[in-house]
């Protein structure tokens, strides 16, 4: 549209913005954690046992109003497929309009793990047992079985579950039969699950 404008035998050399845009404050800044953005594909049996940051949090200086707004500071989009290994990458930070961020990139290390499964023993506790009543179960244990990555297995202890039966169940719904329960498992277990859902039963008076 410039070259319409001029003689045949103009030439530009260069060309320069006819404005500049500056943000300032005085002195305001805020500390906030750093979020991964973007989506991480593991390899068969793998699972992303943790993810770092460091630093894990940085400084950003803005207006109030902004400030104010901002919770988290995400990455720039990051995408991997098939992670199997340990990952360790430099990352810049998202940009904002109007925000600084010191610093603005961060180093984030992705940890792996793969998926084993395993079986426990688990005793089956009755809740709700009136005083003086006994319930006892056949059998008194369950097995439970669950995925855990390979790095956490020897942390998972029998007594990190726990296996109910229901009292206030059987009086409600009699039957030869009683349902147990997984009711807790630990951190880092998936897709748990018992061998049994019913048990015989007895109820004794003490």
């Amino acid at each position: 549209m410039i070259y319409q404008q001029l003689f045949n035998s103009s030439h530009i050399t260069s060309i320069k913005p006819d404005k500049y845009e500056f943000f300032f404050n005085y002195g305001l800044k805020k500390r906030v954690p750093v979020k991964l953005n973007g989506k991480i594909r593991l390899g068969r049996s793998y699972y992303l046992a943790k993810v770092m940051f460091s630093p894990d949090s940085i400084d950003i200086y803005a207006g109030r109003d902004v400030l104010d707004s901002i919770k988290y500071v995400y990455t720039e989009r990051l995408n991997i497929t098939n992670l199997t290994d340990t990952v360790i990458r430099q990352v810049p930070l998202l940009k904002t309009r109007g925000v600084k961020s010191v610093p603005d990139n961060v180093k984030i290390s992705l940890f792996p793990d793969i998926l084993t499964e395993e079986k426990v023993e688990v005793p089956i506790v009755a809740v709700n047992m009136p005083e003086g009543k006994i319930l006892r179960t056949f059998p008194s244990r369950v097995t439970v079985t669950f995925t855990v990555g390979a790095s956490m297995f020897r942390t998972i202890q029998p007594d990190k579950f726990k296996v109910i039966v229901d009292y206030n169940e059987l009086i409600d719904s009699p039957s030869e039969k009683c349902n147990v329960y997984l009711r807790y498992i630990p951190h880092g277990v998936r897709n748990a699950k018992m061998d049994v859902n019913q048990v015989d039963y007895l109820i004794e008076e003490q």
